[in-house]
């Protein structure tokens, strides 16, 4: 496996299915900051409402895919979730499809989020179970707080860079700052 954070302002996502599995995904995708387009013949109403105007309510179509670059497939039983899953590949598409290891090009982690800290945890599919125990546990150290020591340590580096100060002093300091703090064991 290779770890990857990416970008939803840069790269196109959007996810295909029903039920409570898509509901979390567009949930999880929405707090990355991605506004995907969601493709679902006949959603539940949850996800109706969550998905609002970016509702497609249809499966999508190869044009479609040529418009994305990484593709969210659950909840459409498996014949439907083979067809898209050969369908976005053969249109160059990264896919996963929830729960099912072999119709995946990646497998999205667990995630914990802090503002801008973002920690994540996989078991490239293996254990999801274990991933959302691993997940629970890291919140509980890193509480919410956080957000607003990442800014703090943000503003250090920032002005300590506009003041000419080397990557290694920045570095330095930032260390001195959490020590300072204590915000680590």
């Amino acid at each position: 496996m290779i770890p990857l954070a990416l970008d939803p302002a840069r790269v196109v996502i959007a996810l295909a299915g029903n039920g409570p599995l898509a509901v979390r995904r567009l949930t999880q995708l929405r707090e990355g900051g991605a506004d995907p387009q969601v493709f679902s013949p006949e959603p539940d109403g949850e996800l109706a409402a969550l998905a609002g105007d970016r509702l497609v309510r249809a499966l999508p179509e190869a044009a479609d895919l040529d418009k994305v670059g990484v593709l969210y497939v659950m909840g459409l039983g498996p014949d439907t979730e083979t067809v898209l899953a050969e369908l976005a590949r053969q249109r160059r598409v990264l896919v996963n499809v929830e729960d099912v290891i072999p119709l995946c090009d990646f497998h999205s982690p667990s995630v914990v989020r802090r503002g801008d800290l973002v920690m994540t945890i996989s078991t490239g599919g293996r254990s999801p179970t274990l991933a959302s125990l691993l997940r629970q546990r890291l919140e509980d150290l890193f509480p919410e707080e956080w957000a607003e020591r990442l800014r703090k340590i943000a503003e250090l580096r920032n002005r300590r860079r506009a003041e000419g100060a080397s990557m290694s002093e920045v570095a330095r300091e930032s260390r001195e700052l959490i020590d300072r703090e204590k915000w680590l064991p």
